[in-house]
């Protein structure tokens, strides 16, 4: 019996099936040992896509729930305004588990494509939203059906060779880092375009009528672009024609890990796909979901503390600014951290290590943030330029211990999981960061 597993293990290592698009990728990572550009490419601006939506709206939420006339004193408008944010994370939570077995079981692809068309419909039922349960509601599909980013995780693990999944977990991070700057930057300048620019859209435009729909539909005609581009995404998942129960698992087994092939078989023997050890008691996976989740409840309470308290009058303690003001503070921050995910990310990681890179980024937050009381004190250039590095220096932490964290659970499982895996980590992130806007409003 062990002779015949070898032997067909042996055949599944070494046999190349052109029908397999995982087969293709693996002998693509082999032929070329450089890095994968175009589809590092396909990786940018697929997560760049799904992060726009997801915080767009906080510049101008507080108008938006003002204009609804649902909160009966100015000060319950945060109130309100926490549950519309959360209510994206909640449905994300709920389905994300669900689209990371669909991706195992049927390809990357498929779930991509369907996140992007679900993202298209729904982001932009959310500009025409009239009352505030429309607006609840259409947040709630939307991270509900689009299940985009646990699957492109295990994307960018797969299109690299190993000394690459640095760069392309930087890849997501920096993307999404940068889809969660620009997406307030353009719900900043954009929403109520007939305010801010009366001698192009007049009071009784469409955009006059629906103050906040030019961001969402700009953020929507992206994403059919992306959609579009997405036909040429090549698939990454291993799917054979014939049946191969164990023998499967072991082939990838013993690729991933190389050495004697005798020996990977005792190590793997009786953990065919049906008894593969549980998620749930892999412990290195579960220790970076947990530490990424408390991570994500501090950012997303952060994202959208910091534009209603920047929004907010000076006196409540605020700073007194208008959308536009907390557009240009997010979107200066974009351009500092691609340079840093890019440039200098790869090397710290090689260097320090992904756990390093966290805990050193885990430290430098806590003074950071202790400083933003005291620069609510200044005013003018100075209140300015503080704001400003303040904002870049906390980007740039968060993602870089959001990246390590992404390593370090996909190197935790095997491709049979990953999709899971990363299922698991986005419910439960999303339930995290559902908690973190309603609240952080309510704070």
């Amino acid at each position: 019996m062990a002779k015949n597993r070898e032997a067909l293990l042996k055949k599944e290592v070494w046999e190349y099936d052109e029908s397999c698009p995982g087969c293709k990728i693996d002998h693509l990572k082999e032929s070329n040992p450089g890095i994968p550009f175009k589809l590092l490419f396909y990786v940018w601006i697929v997560v760049l896509c799904a992060a726009l939506p997801i915080s767009s709206l906080f510049p101008f939420l507080y108008f938006m729930i003002r204009d609804f006339h649902i909160a009966k004193r100015e000060e319950d408008i945060g109130f309100y305004a926490g549950y519309v944010g959360s209510s994206f994370m909640f449905g994300r939570a709920l389905t994300s588990v669900i689209w990371g077995m669909v991706a195992d079981r049927y390809g990357r692809k498929p779930v991509i494509t369907a996140g992007l068309i679900s993202l298209i419909i729904f982001n932009t039922l959310f500009g025409l939203s009239t009352n505030f349960w429309m607006a609840l509601s259409t947040r709630f599909l939307l991270g509900s059906l689009c299940g985009i980013l646990g699957p492109m995780r295990a994307y960018a693990s797969e299109v690299c060779r190993k000394e690459y999944q640095a760069l392309g977990m930087s890849i997501i991070s920096t993307a999404w880092g940068i889809g969660l700057v620009i997406g307030p930057a353009l719900g900043g300048f954009l929403a109520q375009p007939a305010e801010k620019f009366p001698h192009i859209f007049s009071k009784e435009s469409l955009f006059g009528r629906f103050p906040y729909f030019l961001p969402s539909l700009l953020i929507s005609t992206f994403a059919l672009g992306v959609s579009v581009l997405c036909y040429w995404l090549p698939e990454t998942l291993h799917i054979h024609k014939e049946n191969k129960e164990q023998n499967e698992l072991y082939a990838w087994e013993v690729a991933a890990y190389g050495g004697d092939v005798k020996e990977k078989l005792k190590k793997f023997e009786g953990k065919g796909p049906n008894q593969q050890q549980s998620l749930l008691k892999n412990w290195p996976l579960m220790s970076s979901i947990i530490v990424y989740c408390v991570f994500q409840l501090h950012d997303m309470a952060y994202a959208e503390i910091f534009s209603l308290w920047a929004i907010s009058p000076s006196e409540y303690g605020g700073l007194g600014y208008s959308t536009a003001d907390v557009g240009e503070v997010l979107a200066m921050s974009g351009l500092g951290l691609l340079l840093f995910q890019l440039f200098l990310y790869p090397p710290m990681e090689r260097i320090l290590g992904p756990v390093m890179v966290s805990r050193i980024g885990a430290v430098l937050t806590i003074p950071l943030l202790s400083s933003y009381p005291l620069i609510a004190m200044l005013s003018g250039v100075g209140l300015s330029l503080l704001i400003n590095c303040a904002s870049l220096l906390k980007n740039v932490l968060c993602v870089s211990i959001t990246t390590g964290l992404f390593l370090l659970q996909n190197r935790a499982v095997t491709q049979q999981q990953r999709g899971a895996a990363n299922g698991i980590s986005m419910s439960a992130m999303s339930f995290f960061k559902a908690i973190g806007p309603a609240g952080g409003g309510s704070l």
